[in-house]
Parts: structure tokens; sequence; C-alpha cells
């Protein structure tokens, strides 16, 4: 089988195609014949062994988000049978055309919907979900939400409008995305180099971090909240929250989903129901083979997606 793997840290230049043996799902595990993987900024940042994600033992193979149709089972799984297609995360490299899954990391994906369908917005609607769960935006409140074009951004955009959210601020680096996002129902579009993002909100995801998360948090309404779900790190000055009464709160999914894993089923089910009721769009900027992978990371290295970017084995 093929895979990209990378055998020192840079840009997209270091990805590399192979040959290798097929892996064998251990204990808990699925063999996915992959049908689509998704490219992320954490999965790309990874190769950058610079802090952000870097440190991972070299030569390496991205994980991530996979679709696919189940090849063999590992010992213990109970709840699927080879032939079931499914999504899920690939921790051990998702890039290539086999790759293993965990099972409790696995859901079906239903009939009507393809594999670049799953990848587009299982993941990244699962994230916006728990955001929002984690933010609990009254029915009042507004919401900023940082990399708003993203692969998780739009669809947050959309569900924060779902969710009855009376004003959705999309913030993102370039006016260049401004008609895709007023189109996903963003009342205002800012870009990252604005003077000003217009009025406090009450809520901001942050899907970015780094430099922008004073920014961010300056954005705020006194006594306004932070989700902060991003790789990106970024600091605060500790005064800044108490001179507001803000609050910031980390999100990562595998918390989410090990402490609430009832809301977290049940998010997956919205999702779909959104998505075949026409509600939710989940958009793909660019479907690339996965012997160009390099060029998905570029996509993404050039913040220029709007939505998300998708390998095919």
């Amino acid at each position: 089988m093929r895979r990209v793997r990378f055998h020192a840290y840079g840009g997209p230049e270091v990805l590399r195609v192979e040959e290798a043996e097929a892996p064998v799902p251990g204990p808990g595990e699925l063999l996915v014949r992959t049908e689509a993987v998704g490219v992320s900024l954490p999965s790309v940042r990874r190769t950058h062994g610079d802090g952000q994600g870097g440190g991972v033992p070299l030569p390496a193979v991205l994980g991530g988000e996979v679709a696919g149709e189940v090849a063999a089972l590992g010992p213990d799984v109970t709840g699927f049978a080879v032939g079931d297609r499914v999504t899920g995360l690939s921790f051990t490299g998702s890039y290539a055309d086999l790759t293993t899954v965990p099972a409790a990391l696995a859901a079906r994906i239903p009939d009507g919907a393809t594999g670049v369908d799953a990848v587009a917005l299982v993941r990244g609607g699962q994230v916006a979900l728990a955001v929002l769960a984690t933010a609990a935006p009254t029915g009042t409140e507004s919401v900023l939400i940082t990399g708003a074009a993203s692969a998780t951004g739009h669809l947050a955009v959309q569900l924060a409008r779902l969710r009855g959210v009376p004003r959705v601020v999309a913030a993102v680096g370039s006016a260049a995305k401004a008609d895709f996002l007023y189109g996903l129902g963003a009342d205002e579009v800012v870009t990252y180099e604005d003077e000003s993002w217009g009025a406090p909100v009450d809520i901001v995801l942050d899907g970015v971090g780094g430099d922008l998360l004073p920014r961010a948090v300056a954005a705020l309404a006194p006594g306004g909240r932070l989700v902060f779900f991003n790789s990106g790190g970024g600091t605060v000055p500790a005064y800044d929250l108490l001179a507001g009464s803000k609050t910031i709160t980390g999100l990562t999914m595998a918390r989410f989903a090990a402490t609430r894993p009832e809301l977290y089923e049940r998010h997956g089910t919205e999702l779909w129901e959104h998505f075949f009721a026409g509600r939710l769009r989940a958009a793909v900027h660019a479907r690339i083979p996965l012997a160009e992978a390099a060029r998905a990371h570029e996509i993404i290295e050039a913040r220029a997606n709007l939505g998300k970017v998708v390998l095919l084995p």
C-alpha cells in the first residue's frame, strides 16, 4: 500500500509517498481502506517541529480523520463488521491507503453520504458542537468565531445560527472569504487586520490562538467568555481577564467525548440530521490525490481554504 511519511521537520516539501506493508489492527481496532482523508491545521503543524505539534518521533505518518470501508477487525471488536463504511480518527497514520482506527472513535456513515461528506462533516462538526456546548450561549448572546472559514469554523458559524445565536461574527485572515461566510449565515465578517472588530461580543470561539488570542480576549464584552480549541498556543496577561471579569476555557475533544459520551453521540446524530435536511453545508475546498499531499498542506499553510481539504487515496 501507499503511505505519506516525513523523515524531517519542515514545510509541505518534507512529505514523501512510500510503499509499505499494510498495518495489522490491534485489540479494539478496525483496519479501514480509506476513501477520504481530512487535512487539518494541527496535522500540518506536526510537520513543523517548532513546538506547535512538533516533537513527533521521526519518521512519521500523520494521523487524523478518515472515512472508508472496514477491511478487517482486530481482537475484541464488537459492533462492526467487515464491509461497514465508517469514519473516525487514526492516530497511527491516516495518510495511507489502509489505516487502523480505534473502534471507540469510529462511527458508521449513513446511507446516502459519501466518505468525503463524512470527513468534511463529522470531526469538524463535533468540535463545533462541543465548543458551543461548552460556551452555552443564551438566546440573547452574541458570538465571534475566529478561523471562521476553516473546516471547523464554517460549521460553527452555521451551527451557531441553528442554535439561535442572534449575532454571529466571523473573523478571518482575508476579506476575500467574506462572501463565503455571509452565504453561511454570518451577520458580520471582520479580518484580523481590521482596526475594529465591531461591538464587543459575549462569547469568542477561538480556533486560531497564537498572537491573535489577546485580540480575541479584547473583543469580549465585560463578563464575556472565550472557549479555546486550537493548537496555536498563545498567552494573555491574567490582569486582562481580571479587569474585564472575563474567562477562558480550554477544550479538547478527547476529554469532551470521554466525559460527555451521551452528548457526543447526540451531536453525531444532530450533524447528520442537519446535513440531510439541507440546513448544514459541509464545504469541501479541494479534493486532492494522496500522492499530492504536499499540495494540500500548501493550501492549509496559506490559510487559503474555504472549508475542508480532503485527500483521495
